[in-house]
């Protein structure tokens, strides 16, 4: 039978591959990327295409190489000189809520009082009388700091209990219904690591903070496992659209690894998982590993996540000294530090990888010395710890974490977003050593990027314009936020790529584009580290490729 190819554009390669099913007859390669600029996860290759054969890489070389390997089956996809490079992994997303989010009221934008409330009373409006109203991911630095109150909402939502959360996710509004409902009430206790934000009267304005949120959670109704798993592959197919192809799911939604189990099980997974349990539930965590093992390629355990605080935007960040706008208040502990050593040794022990949430340069100094004293306890293993944030960091202990093996896992979106307002919080002194991702990189540290959706959007190439440009989203840094910490696009690639896979135990299956890994592939519209990094905010995911397959295609 005499070889031919099969010349496909961009948009219609996905219809082709579906149409013909994978279905091979000889030993060509089942998908070829030509005619790019292939980046390996490590550096620029000679090489400008891809060829997969099933699931893996099988070279990576130039377009003459591929040849060799097209048949009458073969799937050919012009990348037309856009960068090809691993597929991003997300180190740091909250799926299950990222999903549900997609569905619900949008306020992170609202720019007013009047606005918020307005797309409230829409919303409310279409929705099922007691139907829970939850989301929002609102900010209230968009309307100059005022935070909200139930006496807002009250008349908009006459049929409806609201739960909405700042995007943080440090702190939410609860309307009167649902403060009702929760039994949450002037008389109503303070909660160890959290706030009720109360009048003068002691009456409660509607704002719960961090451990104090759990007096509402507890009212809200679960989800059905039907809402869950619709949720979940919701949230793929959003990540998917943006050249995310693996994910670290962080701990805390109840219900959600038992959905990511249905999708596993019906073969239903489009975007890989390395799922988180909560810390404190360890046991819980080697008791699942030993009945089911780690799993596999599509959903992965074997993680904890903690916290140490909050959030800066919530002011429970825990901070050495008080915040500037605040001098009464320098933050707090959402987990008694004991605890969360006890916790790290018991767990480090059983050789199971510890996250903890760590934002203030207290709380940030705090689990690095738990770190220490965990690693001394246990003794010498690979075993990654991971400081989740590590968003302002004492000059001192900089350091620190190249030198005890600590893994820096950042979201670079949230320093052009809160560089809007934070100087105002943390003053000009703290600032310079906030996000440092230059410094990190220079002291070698390993860098792990992703995004913290729902707080953040789940966007890479975002995330790579911020850590290059730090501009904030309010354009008034036009030369860069703390413009020392830029980093290059390089540098912000190899974080979303290799230095992910490292965060998450995977570096030997995904993050690179090398023979026999893992073919998660992505195709930008252009070569970003050849361009100008102002052409960073227009540049495009133009194919997502994943396990071999064409799973998101932007030109159709």
């Amino acid at each position: 039978m005499p070889r031919s190819s099969l010349f496909l554009s961009v948009a219609s390669a996905a219809v082709l591959l579906s149409a013909i099913g994978g279905c091979r007859t000889h030993p060509d390669a089942d998908l070829v990327v030509v005619n790019g600029t292939v980046w390996t996860g490590d550096q620029l290759s000679d090489g400008t295409a891809v060829a997969v054969t099933g699931n893996r890489i099988v070279l990576v070389g130039t377009d003459a190489e591929m040849d060799a390997l097209i048949g009458q089956q073969t799937v050919r996809i012009d990348a037309e000189g856009g960068l090809v490079a691993p597929g991003f992994i997300d180190s740091h997303v909250h799926l299950l809520t990222g999903g549900l989010h997609l569905a619900s009221v949008q306020l992170r934008d609202a720019r007013s009082k009047e606005e918020f409330v307005s797309r409230i009373a829409d919303f409310a409006s279409r929705s099922a009388p007691g139907e829970w109203i939850i989301g929002g991911d609102w900010d209230h630095t968009g309307w100059g700091g005022q935070l909200p109150e139930r006496a807002w909402i009250d008349a908009v939502t006459p049929d409806n209990p609201v739960w909405i959360n700042r995007l943080d996710g440090h702190m939410a509004l609860a309307n009167s219904a649902a403060l009702n409902i929760a039994g949450v009430t002037a008389r109503s206790a303070d909660v160890a690591g959290g706030e009720i934000v109360r009048r003068a009267n002691g009456e409660p304005t509607g704002i719960l903070k961090d451990n104090a949120m759990v007096l509402i959670d507890r009212a809200v109704p679960e989800f059905t496992v039907r809402q869950r798993t619709d949720a979940l592959k919701a949230a793929m197919a959003f990540l998917l659209e943006q050249g995310v192809t693996s994910v670290h799911d962080m701990a805390g939604e109840p219900g959600s690894y038992e959905a990511l189990r249905v999708l596993h099980d019906r073969d239903d997974m489009s975007v890989r998982v390395y799922e988180a349990f909560p810390l404190s539930q360890w046991r819980s965590l080697q008791s699942e590993i030993d009945n089911r093992g780690t799993g596999d390629d599509w959903l992965r355990i074997g993680g904890l996540k903690g916290f140490v605080d909050g959030s800066l935007g919530s002011h429970t960040a825990a901070f050495f000294e008080p915040f500037s706008d605040a001098p009464n208040d320098s933050g707090l502990f959402v987990t008694p530090p004991d605890s969360l050593k006890a916790w790290m040794i018991a767990s480090d022990s059983l050789g199971l990888q510890n996250f903890v949430h760590a934002i203030g340069d207290r709380a940030i100094a705090t689990i690095l010395g738990i770190m220490e004293d965990v690693a001394a306890a246990n003794g010498p293993r690979d075993r990654r710890f991971r400081v989740e944030h590590a968003q302002h960091i004492r000059p001192d202990d900089l350091p620190r974490f190249a030198a005890d093996g600590v893994i820096a896992s950042m979201q670079p979106y949230h320093a052009i977003d809160d560089g809007r307002w934070a100087e105002d919080v943390i003053g000009p002194d703290r600032i310079k050593s906030t996000y440092a991702f230059r410094s990190l990189i220079d002291g070698g540290a390993q860098l792990a990027f992703g995004s913290d959706w729902f707080v953040a959007p789940p966007t890479p190439i975002e995330g790579i314009y911020a850590a290059v440009t730090r501009r904030t989203l309010d354009g008034q840094n036009p030369a860069g936020w703390v413009p020392e910490q830029k980093i290059s696009v390089e540098e912000a690639l190899r974080a979303y790529t290799t230095g992910a896979s490292f965060a998450g135990f995977s570096e030997k299956s995904v993050g690179s584009l090398q023979s026999g890994y893992l073919a998660d592939i992505v195709i930008l519209d252009r070569d970003i580290l050849a361009e100008p990094v102002d052409s960073l905010g227009s540049a495009r995911i133009r194919m997502t490729i994943s396990n071999g397959k064409v799973v998101y295609d932007g030109a159709r």
